[in-house]
C-alpha cells in the first residue's frame, strides 16, 4: 500500500512540472520588426545601415530602398540601433509582442551634424593701424576650436591701391609672413579659420601701412631660380629691394630720376618686349607690343630713355625705334645698311645717339653716334677685333664710356672674353683712356655706367671663366687703384 502511494505522489509531481514548463514556453513567444532608415531632412533612402537590438538576437542591413526587417526576436524590451560609417548611430527603445510586428522608421544625419564651427580668430600682430613696416611683414592670430577639431586658415590681403584681393590659402599655422609688398602702401587684412566641416569663420579686419620707399639710387640684377630679377640697392649696397617677381625674366634696368620710374627687359613667350614700373616695383606696364626688342644676344641688348623719360629708344635687328612710354607713337628713327644694332644711349642735352653695332656673331663691332636726323657724327670704334660695348654718354655729351676685349678673341659658339676692359673716350681729344688698369688678372670688366656725378664708374667684374658669380664694383675715376666690392652676384648695374 506504501509504494502504491508513492508512486501516485511521484506521477504528480512529474505532471506539474511538466505542466510548468509548458506555460512558460508558452509566455515568451516570438514576434518581429521593420522599417526603413532615410536621411534626415531628405528622406533618401539609406543602404547598407546596420540594424541590431541590445540585447542581442540577430542582425540585418537596409537594402537599396532603405528597407529593413529582423523576424523572430523573443517578446520583451529592446534597444534598436541603425549604424553606419559617416552616420551619426541611433537608437529607439522598442518593445517586441509575441505574434505581433513593429514598425520602427530612423532618420540619420551625417556624423558631424553635431560639430560647432570654430570660434572667429583674433589678430595679434601687427596691430591695427600699424605704420612705418617694412615690406616683409609676419602676421600673427591666434585661433580656438570648441570640439578641437584641427583648423587651417585662409589670410585675406587687400590694398588701398587697386581692387586686388589676394588670399594665401591652407596655412596650418597661426603664423605667416607676407613678402615684397610695395613701400607706402596701406593695407587689410583678415583671417578665415576653416574647421573643413563647417563655413569658414572670419575674424575682424586690421590695417597696416608701409613705409616709405628708401632711397636707392642703384638697380641691378640678379638670377633666382632660373629667372632674372630685378633689384634696387642703395650706394653702399645695402637696403636691398626686390622690384620683380621670381617667376618671370627681367632684366636690363635702366632708372629714369625724373619721373621716377625704371624701364626694363622682360620675356614674354618668345618674344621680349620693354616695360616700365615705379621705383618701388609697383604699377608695371608694357610699352612695346607689335615690334619688340631683339638682337644678336638678349643680355648684350640695352636700350635708353629720351625726352625726359616721355619716350624710349631700342633696337630691333638693324633697325632702331623710337615709342612714347604709354606704348603709342612707335617710329623707326634709324636702319644700318646690314649690322645689328645692340645698344643704343641718348644724351638728352645735345641729341647725340650713341649706337653700337655688330655682325649676327657679336664682332666686327662700331661705337659711333649719330645726330636725331642719323647722320653720323664721331666713330669712337671700329676695326678691332673681339667684344665691345656698354656704352653710357656723359651727362654732358663729352664723353662715352665703353668696354672692349683686348685679347680680340672671337668665337661665335660662346661669346667668350678673356681681357674685356673699360675705357672712357673724349669726343674732344679723340682718345680712349684704360679704367681697368687695377682689374685682376683673369677677369672682365663690363657693363660699365656712369655715377650720378661722373667721378666714378659701376661696372660688373667676373672671373672670365664665363660662368663664374658677377659682382658689382665701383672705382673712383681719379684713383683707378679704389676698387670696391658693391654688391656680390649681381649684373646689369644702373646708377643715376
Amino acid at each position: 500500500m506504501k509504494e502504491f502511494i508513492i508512486k501516485i505522489v511521484s506521477i504528480f509531481v512529474m505532471l506539474t512540472i511538466v505542466s510548468c514548463s509548458e506555460d512558460t514556453i508558452d509566455l515568451v513567444g516570438l514576434g518581429s520588426v521593420k522599417g526603413r532608415v532615410v536621411r534626415v531632412g531628405t528622406n533618401e533612402p539609406l543602404e547598407n545601415v546596420k540594424i541590431s537590438t541590445n540585447p542581442g538576437t540577430s542582425t540585418v542591413f537596409t537594402d537599396a530602398d532603405g528597407f529593413y526587417r529582423l523576424e523572430n526576436v523573443p517578446s520583451g524590451d529592446y534597444s534598436l540601433s541603425a549604424q553606419r560609417e559617416g552616420l551619426l548611430a541611433v537608437f529607439e527603445g522598442i518593445t517586441i509582442i509575441s505574434n505581433r510586428e513593429l514598425e520602427v522608421v530612423f532618420e540619420m544625419d551625417i556624423e558631424t551634424a553635431g560639430n560647432r564651427p570654430p570660434n572667429a580668430a583674433t589678430l595679434i600682430t601687427p596691430a591695427d593701424n600699424s605704420v612705418d613696416l617694412p615690406v616683409d611683414v609676419e602676421l600673427v592670430w591666434s585661433a580656438s576650436d570648441p570640439d578641437d577639431d584641427t583648423l587651417t586658415y585662409t589670410v585675406s590681403l587687400r590694398n588701398d591701391e587697386n581692387a586686388t584681393v589676394e588670399r594665401f590659402e591652407n596655412i596650418t599655422d597661426t603664423t605667416f609672413t607676407l613678402s615684397g609688398l610695395s613701400y607706402g602702401v596701406k593695407y587689410f587684412w583678415d583671417v578665415a579659420a576653416n574647421d573643413n566641416i563647417n563655413s569658414p569663420v572670419n575674424s575682424a579686419t586690421f590695417a597696416f601701412e608701409t613705409a616709405t620707399p628708401p632711397n636707392n639710387r642703384i638697380v641691378f640684377t640678379r638670377l633666382v631660380e632660373g629667372n632674372s630679377v630685378i633689384y634696387s640697392a642703395s650706394e653702399s649696397g645695402g637696403t636691398v629691394i626686390s622690384l620683380t617677381p621670381t617667376s618671370k625674366n627681367s632684366f636690363r634696368p635702366r632708372r629714369n630720376p625724373s619721373t621716377g620710374k625704371i624701364a626694363f627687359l622682360q620675356s614674354v613667350g618668345s618674344q621680349t618686349h620693354l616695360f616700365t614700373m615705379n621705383e618701388d616695383g609697383s604699377e608695371v606696364k608694357q610699352v612695346t607690343s607689335s615690334i619688340g626688342v631683339s638682337g644678336f644676344n638678349l643680355e648684350e641688348i640695352d636700350f635708353s630713355w629720351d625726352d625726359n623719360g616721355a619716350k624710349l629708344l631700342f633696337p630691333n635687328q638693324n633697325r632702331l625705334y623710337s615709342i612714347n612710354v604709354d606704348g603709342s607713337g612707335l617710329e623707326e628713327i634709324y636702319q644700318t645698311t646690314g649690322d645689328l644694332i645692340t645698344e643704343v644711349d641718348k644724351n638728352e642735352t645735345t641729341g647725340i645717339i650713341a649706337l653700337k653695332t655688330n655682325n649676327l656673331d657679336g664682332y666686327a663691332v662700331q661705337i659711333f653716334t649719330i645726330d636725331e636726323s642719323g647722320t653720323v657724327q664721331d666713330v669712337v670704334l671700329t676695326g678691332q677685333n673681339g667684344a665691345a660695348g656698354s656704352i653710357n654718354l656723359s651727362i654732358d655729351g663729352t664723353k662715352l664710356l665703353y668696354s672692349r676685349d683686348i685679347s680680340g678673341t672671337e668665337n661665335p659658339l660662346n661669346y667668350r672674353q678673356l681681357d674685356s676692359r673699360v675705357f672712357v673716350y673724349d669726343f674732344g681729344a679723340m682718345t680712349s683712356t684704360d679704367l681697368s688698369t687695377s682689374k685682376v688678372p683673369g677677369t672682365n670688366d663690363l657693363d660699365a655706367r656712369f655715377s650720378p656725378n661722373e667721378a666714378s664708374i659701376i661696372f660688373v667684374n667676373t672671373s672670365n671663366d664665363g660662368i663664374s658669380a658677377r659682382n658689382v664694383l665701383t672705382v673712383p675715376i681719379s684713383d683707378l687703384d679704389a676698387r670696391t666690392t658693391v654688391l656680390e652676384n649681381a649684373a646689369m648695374p644702373d646708377w643715376e
